[in-house]
């Protein structure tokens, strides 16, 4: 422990951390830099907040403030110590509705005062796309803005009073008319009048540099709004007094439609009359191609109008429509419309950190505004300067403020590109300037930008700000090098430290070449995964929710993996026991996958990991006991026991021990093993036709010609003799046009062994639908001359020694605990057995697998050409699974299911929401009359998750967000949905609820 890390525990009540954790975690923010700090503070309250300046003063250590880390320009990040308000000095202290203003700490999240505000018809004006998880502390720093800033204005526009400590303990009230001014500010300003009121630029999102000028008496000598934007290098805020604005009764959002986005910005300006509440901006490059429901046209501007009824908001966006000149048009007054077409907008940040060709693009010139009426000249002219340096990005944002957002392809990992990166911003500022622009026009400076400041305000006036940051922190201890002295800008690259040979990895990473520190370089910090709830079908991060820990959301992993391939503050690799506790809590829901606006999926990540983190190692005991459990489960089957292993497991001593040894959490229950399997109730039952068949042919003499029915023999060990070969087909001159459609249903370890009746239920609702149902092949299949038209028909190689261990499984279990070269062994002998149905001769009649557990869908689909990426027939499989619903919309399109009309409850898979999707689901639903919604969010089982010892805390609290209370509440009556077996265990666990599969519900209603 060093002597300042003891001195601060000794001074402070909140956590202080100098571990390699801690520090870690807080290395980089959203933009392009990393510093590493000293340690990290979380202050409890003001006091604390002071005597953390007090120590860090007395030794010159440099303090930073940080709220969510979402900044883009570099100014979360430092070499001394970190504020986090995020843990403690989060609060809403009070809300008034008469007055129109709250009382906020620096780490309130921005929803949670939406939320709050919300039921007084009130709300804070700025709204930046991280509203989910950026802070006020943050927004006032960087003098935030967001979407609606065309009709309330930036942050500086909703502050009213700021309580602040300065570097040298001095607690100030910040306000207007000079309240709280330090000693020497106002004699500074005042004899710097003319400068302030000729070097300042006229335009709505001017936000680079200090802004002296709201200090002028004609502006008021509003001291509080000058403190706006200053990104911590003046004092540290510990409480906020601000504006809350009237929130309209009703909305509608005109989706106007242009050729370009040049087009799109120059219409921006002339819907400013029309006081709309937002005019945004963004072009094709950043819609994902699934994305429907927006009008024709190469670029949008989403332009909201409010009004005090629906009739009257709706209105308004025709007036505005017919105002502007486009070639389509889209007015949405539905609310969840609205929230869909808002999803698009706000995922931008993350979505424009890759190029239509998947080309890493990153930020440093996030965000210059210009006068809108300039924007359209300034656009084409940004565009040229692109080309003229080669390189790529798409504008969108802010268009009626005359602000955009941009995420340029540059090239940061060597010197030549760093060089152009630097050559480029120089020239870039040098043309925001010429259109009267300012170099942050929401953002900050940061270290992106402040080295230019300049070159848009002069010398002269960068002076004044250096007196300005003396007169408020004359030693210069709060965020040294932003906004004034400060360090170039192509210094602190956080790409620096990486390796620049690929790592040796298991999977293969084909959206990033291969390059698991590509992979690990998507989070760029955006930080959706840190929302503190869940909402609409969303899923990331549960495990973050459910602790409140940075080192618990997609982002801190992410960062400690950066970390860990630099080797600067992790210095031991994939052996880190610090990443290694981060990704325990990593629920694998694959969330991040599709919630994540750049798609980290850290699921993958955790999967590697801990692949390389064991290499040679024992293993902890859970990843022996479930993830080998389809091998155990097996054995349970050939020797006939399931009866024996349910009897021990009801014996209280006798689970406790067997849970003990396996790592499985006491507080679970062990799930029952199905006294007779899926396959072998499903051979029994067909044998059972079989015989019923032969019986009416003998009674009936049989049809001429035909073939005597054939026992397949048992999955677990063929019948017939060694060598035997059953043909495929015999020649017919059947018209296969006329045959229904042929399925194969997957046998699941969970259906297979703990829940055949889900496999029962769907078996029988795909016969009614008409299709024909096929066992998936158990023993591997080999060619024989015949009479095909190449020359080979296929059979089954049947000799019990060597296939009685042959199964087709996902590997899901080996998969999530990391043990890869068990699951690479596992896919390929499924692979094999699959062989000749993967056949590339087959073209598109390769059959469907239709696989009843989502998560087990999931892995054949994403994991296994993953990891197996070097055998073409990976994708082959996987591109022929398909779920329960799509196998019914896709082969059965013209059948009805039972009309059930009942209302249903529970929640969509995580993996069916981050990987499958529950489109044909809820078509499936509607069409058999089942209403109502499920929840998004994560059971908190998630397999072997929730069984491993030291789980079951997070496990319960991840069920307690949103599934648990969703069924409480649900009304009598109303059906359970889960098609997970993991979901359906923790409700029957922690909710004693019976949950059953849509296929179950579904073969209910055909009786």
């Amino acid at each position: 422990m060093t002597d300042l890390e003891a001195e601060l525990r000794r001074a402070v009540r909140g956590e202080v951390g100098f571990d390699v954790m801690a520090r870690a975690l807080t290395t980089m923010d959203a933009s392009n830099y990393r510093r590493v700090p000293l340690g990290v503070v979380a202050p409890r309250d003001a006091d604390d907040v002071a005597a953390v300046l007090a120590v860090c003063r007395e030794r010159g250590v440099p303090v930073v403030a940080r709220g969510g880390g979402t900044s883009i320009a570099g100014q979360a990040t430092g070499t001394g110590v970190v504020l986090d308000f995020t843990r403690h000095m989060n609060r809403l202290l009070a809300v008034d509705p008469e007055a129109g203003t709250a009382v906020v700490q620096p780490g309130l999240v921005l929803d949670r005062l939406q939320e709050a505000a919300a039921p007084h018809g009130l709300r804070f004006g700025p709204d930046p796309s991280t509203h989910s998880r950026c802070t006020l502390g943050g927004m006032i720093g960087n003098n935030s803005c967001g979407s609606h800033s065309v009709a309330w204005g930036t942050t500086a526009d909703s502050v009213r009073e700021l309580d602040v400590v300065t570097a040298r303990g001095e607690r100030l009230r910040l306000g207007r008319g000079w309240a709280g001014a330090p000693a020497g500010l106002r004699a500074l300003v005042e004899g710097e009048l003319a400068l302030l009121r000729t070097g300042y630029p006229e335009l709505p999102r001017r936000i680079s540099g200090y802004a002296l000028d709201a200090l002028l008496p004609e502006k008021g000598a509003d001291v509080a709004r000058s403190f706006c934007g200053s990104e911590g290098t003046l004092g540290v805020l510990t409480e906020a007094v601000v504006r809350l604005v009237e929130a309209p009764r009703a909305r509608a959002l005109a989706v106007l439609g242009y050729a370009d986005e040049s087009a799109a910005a120059e219409a921006a300006a002339g819907l400013l009359p029309y006081r709309p509440l937002t005019v945004e901006g963004m072009a094709a490059d950043l819609v994902p191609a699934a994305s429907a429901g927006l009008p024709r046209g190469g670029a949008w501007l989403f332009v909201e109008a409010g009004g005090g009824s629906p009739d009257e908001a709706r209105a308004r966006a025709e007036a505005i429509v017919r105002a502007a000149d486009v070639l389509d048009s889209l007015v949405v007054t539905d609310p969840a419309g609205q929230r869909a077409l808002w999803r698009i907008r706000e995922d931008a940040s993350g979505t424009a950190t890759r190029t239509p060709d998947g080309t890493e693009a990153w930020p440093g010139w996030e965000d210059c505004a210009v006068p809108p009426a300039r924007l359209g000249a300034y656009l084409r002219d940004f565009r040229g300067l692109l080309t003229s340096h080669g390189l790529r990005g798409t504008p969108y944002g802010h268009f009626g403020d005359g602000c955009i957002h941009v995420r340029i392809d540059f090239d940061l990992l060597t010197g030549a590109g760093v060089a152009r990166f630097r050559r480029f911003s120089e020239e870039l500022a040098e043309l925001v300037v010429a259109h009267g622009g300012s170099l942050s026009g929401e953002h900050g400076d940061g270290q992106a930008r402040a080295e230019l400041l300049p070159r848009m305000y002069g010398p002269e006036l960068v002076a004044l700000f250096e007196r300005a940051k003396a007169v408020w922190d004359p030693d210069d201890l709060l965020n040294p090098g932003m906004l004034v002295r400060p360090a170039p800008l192509d210094a602190n690259l956080r790409f620096a430290v990486l390796p620049r040979e690929p790592v040796d990895v298991a999977f293969g990473y084909p959206a990033d070449g291969g390059d698991f520190s590509a992979a690990v370089r998507r989070c760029v910090g955006v930080a959706k995964c840190r929302t503190t709830s869940a909402s609409g079908t969303s899923v990331m991060c549960p495990s973050f929710r459910a602790t409140g820990a940075e080192e618990h959301s997609t982002r801190g992993r992410a960062r400690l993996l950066h970390e860990m391939l630099a080797g600067e503050v992790i210095t031991d690799g994939w052996r880190s026991t610090e990443v290694r506790d981060a990704l325990d809590l990593c629920l694998s829901c694959k969330g991040c996958r599709s919630d994540c606006p750049v798609e980290v999926d850290m699921a993958t990540y955790k999967a590697e990991f801990l692949h390389h983190h064991y290499a040679g190692r024992r293993r902890p005991a859970a990843h022996y006991s479930m993830g080998w459990l389809p091998l155990w489960l097996r054995w349970v089957t050939r020797t006939r026991t399931a009866g024996l292993v349910n009897a021990l497991a009801s014996v209280g001593p006798m689970a406790a021990l067997a849970k003990r040894l396996g790592g499985i959490a006491p507080e679970r229950e062990l799930p029952r093993i199905a006294p007779e399997t899926f396959s072998r109730w499903w051979r029994r039952r067909s044998v059972e036709e079989a015989r019923r068949m032969m019986a009416e042919w003998r009674e009936s003499g049989g049809p001429p010609g035909a073939r005597q029915p054939h026992d397949t023999g048992d999955p677990d060990g063929p019948d017939a003799p060694d060598g035997a070969t059953d043909n495929a087909d015999d020649a017919d001159d059947t018209d296969t046009d006329d045959l229904p459609p042929v399925v194969a249903l997957w046998p699941d370890t969970f259906t297979e062994h703990f829940a055949p009746e889900v496999g029962m239920a769907a078996l029988r609702v795909l016969e009614a639908a008409g299709l024909v149902v096929m066992q998936t092949p158990w023993t591997k299949w080999k060619a024989e001359a015949g009479q095909t038209p190449d020359g080979e028909t296929w059979g089954y190689s049947a000799n019990p020694l060597t296939s009685r261990g042959a199964r087709v499984c996902c590997g899901l279990t080996y998969l999530s605990t990391g043990q890869l070269d068990r699951a690479r062994t596992v896919l390929r002998r499924t692979l094999d057995l699959l062989d000749p149905f993967l056949d590339p001769r087959l073209g598109e009649s390769v059959p469907a697998f239709v696989v009843l557990e989502p998560s087990c869908a999931a892995a054949l689909r994403t994991d296994l050409p993953e990891l197996l990426h070097d055998d073409p027939r990976a994708a082959r499989l996987a591109a022929s699974v398909v779920t329960f619903a799509e196998a019914l919309e896709r082969y059965a399109p013209d059948w009805n299911p039972p009309a059930l009309d009942r209302p249903v409850t529970g929640q969509t898979h995580c993996h069916q929401h981050a990987v499958l999707g529950d489109a044909p689901d809820r078509r499936l639903r509607e069409a058999a009359g089942l209403t109502g919604e499920l929840t998004g969010g994560c059971c908190g089982l998630a397999g072997n998750f929730g069984f491993e010892k030291g789980h079951f805390e997070v496990s319960a609290a991840c069920a307690e967000e949103r599934l648990l209370p969703a069924v409480r509440e649900a009304p009598e009556g109303t059906v359970v949905l889960a098609d997970g077996f993991s979901c359906r265990t923790q409700l029957a666990q922690l909710a004693g609820v019976r949950a059953r599969h849509l296929a179950q519900v579904l073969a209910e209603g055909l009786d």
